[in-house]
C-alpha cells in the first residue's frame, strides 16, 4: 500500500505494485539524431492478461525506415525500483536520465538532460490531473519530458548512430487497455528549438457512458501552455481522415489549432484488457502545423511546423469527432 501511495504522486514511476492481471504498463522513448535522418522509439513495458499471464517486452520502432520489433521477456526479468524511476528488463535498463538496451540488434547507452517534465502537484499529479485519483479509468497518462537533449550512441543493426546533440521525448501509459478511440500526436522540431508539442483526444469510458476527453500542451518560450478537459479546456473539433487529423482547442486565454499530416505507419502492439494483442499503427515522420493564439492580447504566439512527429489515428474514430 506505502509503495502504490508513493507511485501515485510520480507517474513516471512503476504503477502496478499489487497487480496480477488484466493490467499493463509500459513507458515511450523517443529519439532523434541531431541531424533528423534516424528516428527510433523504444517501449519497455510489462503485460498481464484476464487469466493472469505475463511477460514482459520492449518494442523498437524505426520509425525511418518504418518497421518495428518486439522483443519479448520471462516476467521475473522486469524489475521496477521502489521508490524512484527504475526499470530493469534482463540486461536492459531505463530511468528518466538515460536508457541502456542490450537487444539482439540494438547496443548502446543515451543520456538525457535538460528535460521538460509536466508539472506535478499534490492536487495534480502529472498531465492526468485530478483523474489520477480515480481508481476506474481504463487508461492513465504521464508525460516524463517533453522535450531534452541527448548524448551516447547506439549499435543498430551492426550501424553506430551517434545521437549526439539530438532531441528526445518521453511519455508512459498504464492502465488495462487502450481507448476504442483515439488521436495521439508529439513533435519537438520546430523551427527554433525548445518549442515541443504533445496533444491526444480519446474516448473515455464513465460510468456507463463516455464522453470525449482532450489533453494537449505547449511549450514555448520556457512556459507551458496547457488545454485539458479538466482545466476547463473545450474540443471544438476533431476530425481526421486518410491524410489528416484536425484538432481546435480553447480555454478562456487561448486558443490552439493542430492541422496533422498523415503519413505511412508502421504496425505496433497495443494493450487489451491487459495483454499486448491489440495492433495500432504509428508514424514517426509526420508533420504538425500549429497555431497557438493569445485571446486577450490578440497575439498570435506560434504559428510553425513540427517536423520528426509521432502521429497515431486509432480505433472506430468517429467516436471522436467533433
Amino acid at each position: 500500500m506505502i509503495r502504490k501511495l508513493q507511485s501515485l504522486f510520480h507517474p513516471e514511476q512503476f504503477q502496478g505494485w499489487g497487480k496480477t492481471k488484466r493490467y499493463f504498463e509500459g513507458w515511450y522513448y523517443k529519439v532523434v539524431n541531431a541531424d533528423e535522418t534516424k528516428a527510433f522509439a523504444f517501449i519497455p513495458g510489462i503485460a498481464m492478461d484476464e487469466n493472469g499471464n505475463k511477460q514482459a517486452f520492449i518494442q523498437v520502432l524505426d520509425g525511418n525506415k518504418q518497421t518495428a520489433e518486439y522483443h519479448k521477456f520471462e516476467t521475473i526479468s522486469f524489475k521496477p525500483s521502489v521508490g524512484k524511476f527504475e526499470i530493469q528488463i534482463q540486461n536492459n535498463f531505463f530511468t528518466k536520465d538515460s536508457i541502456q538496451l542490450n537487444l539482439p540488434n540494438v547496443q548502446g547507452k543515451l543520456i538525457f538532460s535538460s528535460l521538460v517534465p509536466w508539472p506535478n502537484s499534490w492536487y495534480s499529479p502529472g498531465i492526468m490531473g485530478p483523474f489520477t485519483f480515480v481508481p476506474f479509468m481504463e487508461c492513465y497518462h504521464g508525460i516524463l519530458s517533453l522535450d531534452h537533449k541527448i548524448e551516447g550512441e547506439l549499435n543498430i543493426n551492426g550501424e553506430l548512430i551517434d545521437f549526439t546533440n539530438g532531441r528526445g521525448y518521453m511519455e508512459k501509459d498504464w492502465g488495462h487497455s487502450f481507448p476504442s478511440a483515439y488521436f495521439w500526436m508529439q513533435t519537438n522540431h520546430f523551427s527554433a528549438s525548445g518549442i515541443s508539442l504533445k496533444a491526444s483526444v480519446a474516448n473515455i469510458p464513465w460510468l456507463g457512458s463516455s464522453f470525449v476527453g482532450c489533453i494537449a500542451g505547449i511549450w514555448l518560450n520556457n512556459k507551458l501552455y496547457q488545454f485539458t478537459t479538466y482545466n476547463g479546456s473545450k474540443l471544438k473539433k476533431s476530425f481526421a481522415d486518410k491524410e489528416k487529423v484536425e484538432l481546435v482547442m480553447e480555454n478562456k486565454n487561448y486558443k490552439l489549432e493542430i492541422l496533422a499530416h498523415r503519413e505511412k505507419a508502421t504496425k505496433l502492439a497495443s494493450p487489451i484488457s491487459g495483454f499486448m494483442d491489440g495492433r495500432i499503427e504509428e508514424s514517426m515522420t509526420s508533420k504538425i502545423d500549429v497555431i497557438l493564439f493569445d485571446k486577450k492580447a490578440n497575439l498570435v504566439l506560434l504559428n510553425d511546423t513540427g517536423r520528426n512527429a509521432g502521429l497515431e489515428v486509432a480505433g472506430n474514430i468517429s467516436e471522436i469527432f467533433i
